[in-house]
């Protein structure tokens, strides 16, 4: 396990990141990818989107250009600071203090679960997924973007001891292993390095999920989340 998967450390991370997050993060993470990644989603205004780790409302704010509200989540109160500005507290993004293991709201609550920038930081990256499965309704879309695994032993383990870096053999079996159909993968990168993420798309299925297969707590709706 890298140094940032664990939660206390990768939020006094972001503690002091935050501050200069918003002129650091389009060096790897560039509005093209997240317009990309966005136009691998079906989405309709009117779609119930959550945006799990969702930092200072970059993918946020690109995911409003097609749908009307988003609600946010991120563990990190610093990044979120940095969010409100933005947005407002009423406004169309609605976000919230919370830990993408245990999401507050009910299960099948949302059309479309988006997540970038998070997974590489999740302890149990399979247990996450399966959160994120059970908030989204059946037949809705699951995305995720993260960082792909760099080429050479040596950055592998540089990147690896840090935080988690996966293939898109190692996304199939993460999402298989959630639960998730109609798994698909994208590279992204700027053009200085075009593989650098891998968005994978998938779909939650039609039948039920299993009873107890879900985690975390369930006490609050989309439309009721607006502390």
């Amino acid at each position: 396990m890298g140094v940032l998967e664990d939660k206390a450390r990768a939020r006094l991370f972001y503690k002091y990141l935050s501050r200069v997050y918003d002129r650091v993060n389009p060096v790897v993470w560039t509005e093209a990818m997240r317009d990309e990644a966005v136009a691998m989603l079906d989405l309709a205004a009117d779609d119930r989107v959550l945006d799990v780790g969702c930092g200072t409302g970059f993918a946020t704010e690109g995911l409003l250009e097609a749908v009307e509200t988003v609600y946010g989540i991120d563990q990190s109160p610093h990044q979120l600071a940095q969010a409100y500005p933005k947005f407002g507290k009423r406004g169309p993004a609605r976000f919230h203090l919370g830990d993408a293991e245990r999401l507050p709201f009910e299960d099948d609550a949302f059309d479309v679960v988006w997540s970038s920038g998070s997974i590489e930081y999740w302890p149990d990256p399979v247990a996450t997924l399966r959160e994120l499965r059970r908030v989204a309704r059946p037949g809705g879309q699951v995305l995720v973007v993260g960082p792909n695994e760099p080429t050479g032993r040596v950055r592998r383990a540089l990147a690896n001891a840090m935080m988690l870096f996966y293939t898109e053999a190692e996304a199939e079996r993460m999402f298989a292993a959630a639960g998730f159909a109609d798994v698909r993968h994208r590279l992204l990168g700027p053009d200085y390095a075009p593989t650098i993420a891998i968005a994978t798309l998938a779909r939650v299925p039609e039948e039920p999920v299993p009873a107890g297969d879900a985690a975390g707590e369930t006490d609050a709706t989309p439309a009721g989340a607006d502390d």
